[in-house]
C-alpha cells in the first residue's frame, strides 16, 4: 500500500482548488520585491492575520524575512497584465510605477486591486519547500467596487468569478 500521494497527482488535484490570485509585496532600501501567490487564507479575526506560503526560492522570500513587512494585493479580474508581468519579468521590472505606490507601512500596494493587507511579519514556520509566513494585518483596504470580481487561478489558468443574479 502507497502511504503517500505522489507530487503529480498533488499537483493535479490542487488545480482544482480555486484561488484567489495575489501579489504579496515589499520594500528593501527602496527597491520593491514581490511574488505572486494563491496558497493565502485567514487565521485569526483577532488579532487580524494572514497566512501566506511561499516558495522559499522565490526571490521575495528572504526579503519578506528580512523587512519584517509585506502586502497582500488582492488582484481583481481586470489586473490580468500585472499578473502576467509578475509571472514574466523578475525583480523590480515586475512593478509597472503607473500602478503600484507605497501604502501606510511602507510597502508596494496596488492601485484597483479587490484588498489590500499591509501587514507585519508575526511568525514563521516551515512548510518543507515553502515557508508558512503569518502577518498580523496593521491596514486593510477594501475595494468595495472591486470587490465583486477577483482574478482566480483554477486548472492552470487564471478565471474570474460569475456573478449570479439575485
Amino acid at each position: 500500500m502507497n502511504d503517500q500521494v505522489s507530487s503529480d497527482v498533488f499537483r493535479h488535484a490542487m488545480t482544482c482548488f480555486a484561488s484567489g490570485i495575489t501579489a504579496v509585496t515589499t520594500y528593501e532600501e527602496r527597491v520593491p520585491s514581490g511574488l505572486i501567490a494563491t496558497s493565502v487564507c485567514s487565521l485569526s479575526a483577532d488579532p487580524a492575520t494572514i497566512l501566506v506560503c511561499v516558495n522559499k526560492t522565490a526571490s521575495a522570500h528572504d526579503v519578506i524575512l528580512r523587512t519584517r513587512r509585506f502586502a497582500v494585493n488582492l488582484l481583481s479580474a481586470e489586473q490580468l497584465a500585472v499578473a502576467k508581468r509578475f509571472t514574466s519579468l523578475r525583480g523590480p521590472e515586475r512593478f509597472d510605477p503607473a500602478h503600484w505606490q507605497a501604502g501606510e507601512l511602507d510597502v508596494p500596494t496596488l492601485s484597483g486591486a479587490v484588498v489590500v493587507f499591509e501587514c507585519q511579519l508575526a511568525n514563521v514556520y516551515d512548510g518543507f519547500t515553502h515557508s508558512i509566513i503569518v502577518g498580523q494585518i496593521m491596514q486593510a483596504t477594501v475595494n468595495d467596487e472591486g470587490a465583486a470580481d477577483c482574478l482566480l487561478w483554477h486548472h492552470r489558468d487564471f478565471a474570474r468569478t460569475v456573478q449570479q443574479a439575485a
